[in-house]
């Protein structure tokens, strides 16, 4: 990571790397920050290995923590800027991390936040601020990291509540930068519009990893807005973007025209096909769907410039093998079953879960990474995903835990019991459905304001409906596929809201 953007620093110094808005940063000008950014973190006591929270919005401040992080040997623990509560006090401790960095509008909230904690916030509040500081230092000459060495923590939810923390070495940043660039032919004249949260793996390995590989430029916008795409666009030049389904089922009814522009590639996952066939022919753009998760290095599949099949996910990346398996963890040679992988190289996938050495040994049953997906094979090759056999949410890209909903709508005084499911939605692919046992009596809307203030936006339920009781089996596990059949009425709280504010 940090000896490619040095590499190309050397190569293409003055080339822009990264756009924003009215700045432009060249391939030069991040490795300087980079370099001097390390000497400022070992002046903060900052010592290789060390594991560092990054919490910070889509602008070029994350990177610029970012790559400081990687030439001064730490570890990056990104997180969501508004992040708050229980879930960031788990995610800051669990990691064992000894700092956070953040911007200039969310540092005295977060201080607040982790008060308890002991762990110091630090923020600057623009990047000329953050550039000005580090200048300051003279430049370190960064070693290159070996290939098991980790850079990064990146945090996925699992099905028994807390998320779990998958190590990615600096092997699978930089083989999926490879991947991604051969799959599409990026070139460096290509721009890669980048709104997708920089916290996720999406963007850091589709697109800033791409970069890194070809010496590409990214445009970073500080999040996705359907209705300035296309200027978006436009102003930066952009031909391609990362995307999950929701961003395409989103544009597809945004922009219902011929859209001819720059564009001629995305990536990404979860596009239906119908709104794949749909956009592809409006923005004039091959749709590069795969399949991939956080802890397989982005991606094992891919639907490639040569080889290529609507509605699949692609043919599989060379360096991993992808079989389907049954729930005896036997080889299924046709039909349906559990996507499970493992690589061909060592490091290309995550080295584990942080500290969860249980969680780590569970998924890789008999040496094999168990997705929790079903998928299928055509005579072809193709994969084909056909949904998932944990019991994750997926709303709008993000892999939601539905324990950790119910925990914190457990601690409401009027709720006895309760479990959280997803639901099908035409655009979310997924919403959350909470259904409730009262405890006394209690408004849906009421539920929600509760759940507002503990829960992160994109895990609120959207609709509750109440029960008499949660349909469990006889080891009190949850029987969500019973969840989601339970009969009307349901109450929808978003449209509740849009009423009462009619």
């Amino acid at each position: 990571m940090i000896d490619q953007l040095l590499r190309l620093a050397g190569t293409q110094p003055g080339a822009p790397f990264v756009l924003f808005e009215d700045d432009s940063y060249s391939f030069q000008e991040m490795a300087d920050a980079a370099c001097r950014g390390a000497a400022w973190l070992a002046a903060q006591g900052v010592q290789p290995g060390d594991h560092v929270v990054v919490a910070v919005s889509n602008r070029p401040l994350f990177l610029f923590y970012w790559f400081s992080l990687a030439a001064r040997g730490a570890v990056a623990v990104p997180i969501a800027h508004d992040s708050f509560g229980d879930p960031l006090r788990y995610t800051v401790q669990q990691s064992e991390s000894k700092l956070v960095l953040t911007e200039g509008g969310e540092q005295a909230r977060l201080q607040g936040e982790l008060a308890a904690t002991g762990v110091p916030v630090l923020a600057f509040a623009s990047e000329a601020e953050f550039l000005a500081a580090a200048g300051a230092h003279a430049l370190v000459v960064p070693e290159a990291p070996q290939a098991h060495t980790p850079m990064a923590i990146l945090y996925t939810s699992g099905t028994t509540g807390q998320p779990k923390g998958a190590m990615i070495p600096a092997a699978s940043y930089r083989a999926i930068g490879e991947k991604i660039v051969q799959a599409i032919g990026i070139t460096p004249a290509d721009r890669i519009l980048t709104f997708l949260p920089l916290h996720h793996a999406n963007p850091q390995m589709y697109s800033v990893m791409s970069a890194l590989t070809v010496g590409c430029c990214i445009a970073l916008a500080p999040r996705f807005s359907a209705s300035k795409f296309l200027e978006q666009v436009r102003r930066y030049g952009a031909t391609g973007f990362t995307y999950v389904g929701t961003v395409l089922s989103i544009l597809a009814k945004e922009i219902t025209a011929d859209a001819p522009t720059s564009l001629r590639f995305c990536v990404g996952g979860g596009a239906p096909r119908a709104v794949w066939e749909e956009l592809a022919a409006r923005l004039h753009v091959t749709i590069h769907e795969l399949y991939g998760m956080t802890e397989t290095g982005g991606m094992v599949t891919i639907n490639t410039r040569e080889q290529y099949k609507l509605g699949s996910v692609g043919a599989l990346r060379d360096d991993f093998d992808v079989v389907l398996m049954d729930d005896h963890d036997r080889i299924l040679t046709h039909g349906i079953g559990e996507i499970v992988v493992r690589p061909r190289q060592p490091y290309v996938m995550t080295s584990g879960y942080f500290n969860k050495p249980a969680e780590t040994q569970a998924a890789s049953s008999n040496f094999w990474f168990h997705t929790g997906d079903l998928g299928r094979f055509d005579e072809h090759g193709f994969l084909f995903f056909e949904g998932r056999k944990k019991e994750l949410i997926r709303r709008a890209g993000e892999m939601i835990s539905p324990v950790t909903i119910e925990l914190a709508a457990l601690k409401h005084p009027a709720i006895a019991d309760c479990a959280a499911v997803g639901v099908p939605d035409p655009i979310l692919e997924e919403d959350i459905k909470l259904v409730v046992v009262k405890r006394s009596e209690v408004e849906p809307t009421d539920i929600v304001a509760f759940l507002r203030q503990a829960l992160p936006r994109h895990m609120v339920p959207r609709y509750v409906q109440f029960a008499a009781e949660i349909p469990k089996t006889p080891t009190q596990k949850v029987k969500r596929f019973a969840l989601a059949a339970l009969p009307v009425p349901v109450h929808d709280t978003k449209q509740a809201a849009a009423a009462a504010a009619a």
